[in-house]
């Protein structure tokens, strides 16, 4: 059986995740951004968090950690690499690493950009990925820490996952990503769909993430850095894709 997937809001626009093996009654947090409404959801569940997942040092995702050890004795896990800057860890991790969640593997990639020592967590089996401030919904996260390049390659490394994997990303940023998209990508039919039903869907309150990986690399211009279209958009016909994403990225931070 696969691992139940809950999403959950947090402060203004984060989300956690809860990770469920129904067999093993194991659970994962993915990130804390607040503690209550994480606990609030494991109590509605009936369930015990047994592990907690860090992406990444950024207080908005680790600070509601000490609340929600006080009521759960869940094992701390993160990137070995960037221990030093982690609440502390029970189970530090590297890149190309494994952990159990009940019979489940899951797997670190380590996506550095946004952070230095942001790792993601891959559950093939359940087809999930949770990338927080990697790779986003219609985005990709501030390159704050690594270079661009750094960036592009951690972007291709979840680019290269099964087109079928549900992305959990770390923030709600959807609606703004789907505008800035759509000055890179203006002539692709399934971005100019995707934004209506993002500001459709954002009009009801409901959350636009977790999506699909193969949602995201038809229609997120960050992983289509490659595509002739855009390139030629940008007056970058033939440049390294590398080259052209630090300049969708440089435009973002500038929109």
């Amino acid at each position: 059986m696969t691992l139940q997937i809950e999403t959950i809001p947090c402060l203004s626009d984060n989300y956690a995740y809860l990770a469920h093996d129904p067999d093993s009654g194991e659970t994962a947090v993915v990130d804390v951004p607040e503690a209550a409404p994480i606990l609030d959801a494991l109590a509605k569940k009936g369930w015990t968090a047994t592990h907690v997942l860090i992406t990444h040092h950024h207080a908005d995702h680790v600070q509601g950690l000490s609340e929600l050890l006080a009521q759960h004795n869940a094992q701390v896990v993160g990137h070995a690499a960037d221990a030093k800057r982690l609440p502390p860890l029970d189970l530090a991790l590297n890149d190309g690493d494994t952990l159990q969640i009940g019979r489940e593997t899951g797997h670190v990639i380590d996506v550095s950009g946004h952070t230095i020592g942001h790792i993601a967590f891959h559950f093939p089996q359940s087809k999930v990925a949770f990338t927080a401030d990697s790779l986003m919904a219609l985005g990709c996260g501030r390159v704050f820490e690594g270079t661009m390049p750094q960036m592009w390659d951690s972007l291709c490394k979840l680019g290269a996952l099964p087109p079928d994997t549900t992305i959990c990303s770390g923030h709600e940023y959807t609606a703004a990503n789907a505008r800035f998209a759509l000055t890179i990508d203006p002539d692709n039919p399934e971005l100019i769909s995707r934004a209506e039903a993002v500001d459709a869907a954002r009009e009801k309150g409901h959350p636009t993430v977790p999506t699909r990986l193969s949602e995201e690399l038809a229609t997120n211009p960050f992983l289509r850095a490659a595509d002739p279209g855009i390139q030629a958009h940008l007056g970058m016909t033939g440049a390294a894709p590398a080259q052209v994403f630090a300049e969708i990225r440089r435009r973002k931070d500038n929109f």
